[in-house]
């Protein structure tokens, strides 16, 4: 994705639909997260400039829910339930993903994969 200060953002998207799965009292989204305004942006693995401060997808349960509705290692979360994840604090992403009341989880991701499929296509 290129981000250019001032500019409108440009991203290609995928839409990924969590169900999620209840154990007792908790729901389960099968994957981890990394990243957000508060963290350094250095430490990310996934930024390319090392300046992105996004929230990632950082690892996926094997069999989880996460994996079986196609998020992937390295994704990008761009929206969560329609809320915009581009400048949130890592707790505040957190929160907006594991909230008791919602049983799905709807994200806007996107992936190098993506955005390569749709550069070359243009080509």
């Amino acid at each position: 994705m290129s981000f250019i200060p001032g500019q409108p953002v440009t991203a290609v998207v995928q839409r990924i639909e969590i169900c999620k799965l209840r154990q007792c009292d908790n729901l389960i989204l099968g994957f981890s997260i990394g990243g957000g305004i508060d963290q350094d942006p250095g430490q990310n693995p996934f930024s390319e400039d090392k300046t992105d401060k996004g929230i990632y997808v950082t690892r996926v349960s094997k069999g989880g829910p996460a994996e079986a509705a196609g998020l992937m290692i390295g994704d990008k979360i761009m929206q969560v339930n329609g809320w915009d994840m581009t400048m949130v604090t890592h707790d505040q992403a957190r929160k907006r993903l594991t909230k008791k009341n919602e049983d799905v989880v709807r994200l806007l991701v996107t992936r190098k994969s993506l955005e390569d499929a749709v550069r070359n296509a243009m080509v």
